[in-house]
């Protein structure tokens, strides 16, 4: 009797204690949910310092395999974790890194000279030679602010790559404004006070927002939006510092005045209904590098990683597959 209660309360406490978090801590859920799916991915968390500045990252895999290193920036205000659902339909072997922007999560936090395009691109590139990833080509993929960051690393670091990939890259002169940046123009010419729509601080905004970045709507739980708007406004502040160093003049179009150097092969990944950055950037980067390979997605939006994470995995590995071929055959030639 004595053991089926014991056993008993063994099941019990796990139930209680998931109720109890997703009921008063549902912030400390999804963080406990992230490390779960890290753990299960076989991800790891690092860290690595050069001179005084930290970075975190998560790592999978050894370079050396059959195809190239894979190295993913995330998009403003989020965090390695959100390459999660990508990684999991990337191959086991493939070696694989995300890292924390500069500033962002477990990266450290300095000032507006690291948060603008190019500071940013000096801190990945700091990064790349601390890990070592520079010791053989390998391949940059970007999301929204991470695709400008690598396009401009690119053009600057082309012989570090083996390739790049850009999925909805901030940084052009786009041809159609999207409903984010009308939204901003508004605010601008009625100089409201309001919050950026990027940068939510009531769950109203928050669900605003999410509506905003994906074209497939995602019902979450009341405690659940709670739980993620309280992992994000204690970073409010900083938010904001990195989004204003963006927008603005030095940062706005680096990407686009960046194109004309950017020498290794281009994969363009889009979401056909992106309300953030508009899918005509896809035009304007197939007319400044033609042989770049664009792949728009139907019935998606601006989080592509999110919306589409099986599609986006296999467009990736295709990429690489196809240059690491195309590569050999050269070889064989030469």
């Amino acid at each position: 009797m004595e053991m089926i209660m014991i056993s008993g309360c063994i099941l019990v406490l796990p139930v209680f204690a998931f109720i109890y978090s997703f009921m008063f801590w549902p912030g400390s859920l999804l963080k406990a949910y992230n490390w779960y799916m890290r753990l299960r991915l076989g991800l790891v968390i690092r860290y690595c310092k050069s001179g005084s500045y930290r970075f975190c990252y998560s790592s999978r895999g050894t370079p050396g395999g059959a195809t190239p290193s894979l190295l993913l920036l995330h998009g403003f205000s989020a965090s390695k974790d959100m390459w999660l659902p990508i990684v999991k339909h990337l191959p086991r072997g493939q070696h694989v890194v995300c890292v924390d922007m500069p500033g962002h999560e477990g990266t450290t936090r300095t000032g507006a000279q690291d948060y603008c395009i190019q500071g940013q691109v000096a801190r990945i590139h700091q990064f790349v030679k601390s890990i070592g990833l520079d010791k053989r080509p390998f391949h940059l993929a970007g999301t929204s602010m991470g695709g400008n960051v690598a396009g401009v690393y690119a053009a600057h670091h082309p012989a570090h790559l083996s390739g790049v990939t850009l999925m909805c890259p901030a940084g052009l002169v786009f041809p159609t404004e999207s409903e984010f940046i009308i939204r901003l123009r508004e605010m601008e010419k009625t100089q409201q006070q309001g919050s950026i729509p990027l940068i939510p601080t009531t769950t109203q905004e928050l669900e605003s927002m999410l509506k905003l970045c994906c074209y497939t709507p995602i019902s979450l739980p009341k405690q659940l939006l709670r739980g993620l708007l309280d992992n994000r406004v204690p970073n409010n502040d900083f938010y904001k510092e990195v989004f204003m160093e963006i927008v603005g003049e030095k940062s706005r179009h680096s990407l686009q005045e960046s194109l004309h150097l950017i020498t290794s092969p281009v994969q363009v990944i889009w979401g056909k209904e992106d309300q953030v950055v508009d899918v005509s950037g896809a035009a304007v980067l197939q007319a400044a590098l033609p042989n770049c390979q664009v792949e728009l997605i139907e019935n998606c939006g601006h989080s592509v990683a999110l919306e589409r994470p099986r599609k986006s995995a296999n467009l990736i590995m295709d990429f690489l597959s196809k240059k690491e071929v195309n590569g050999g055959n050269a070889k064989k030639l030469s």
